[in-house]
């Protein structure tokens, strides 16, 4: 669940977690600093990002679509006038058919990263 305020507290991850992240990290993905999202991993690759939740068996699952970096932050995605966009803040993308791409790629990778 997302926090606003007040300190983080560390993630418990077991060594089955910590090895998926192992692969993930292998696989071409890197950490994400999301510091207003105590409780969840953040994964990035090029402009898309995940948030994941740990479950108390070993995997994880996702505590939002994955979606697209805007201004470094967590992007909401968006319909307006017929068009996709991912805005955060005053900030906003075109979900364009190349970022769509991208972010499918990614999702898909990462499922995959996620179930092997």
């Amino acid at each position: 669940m997302p926090t606003s305020q007040g300190p983080q507290q560390p993630l418990d991850l077991t060594p089955a977690h910590l090895e998926r992240l192992r692969r993930l990290l292998a696989d071409g993905f890197h950490p994400a600093q999301l510091p207003y999202f105590a409780g969840c991993v953040g994964l990035k690759k090029d402009d898309c990002v995940a948030l994941l939740r740990p479950r108390a068996d070993g995997t994880f699952e996702f505590a939002a679509p994955p979606t697209l970096l805007v201004a470094g932050n967590l992007s909401a995605k968006v319909e307006q006038g017929g068009e996709v966009w991912f805005v955060w803040k005053a900030h906003r993308v075109r979900g364009d058919a190349g970022r769509l791409a991208a972010l499918r790629r990614f999702q898909e990778e990462l499922e995959r990263g996620l179930s092997a």
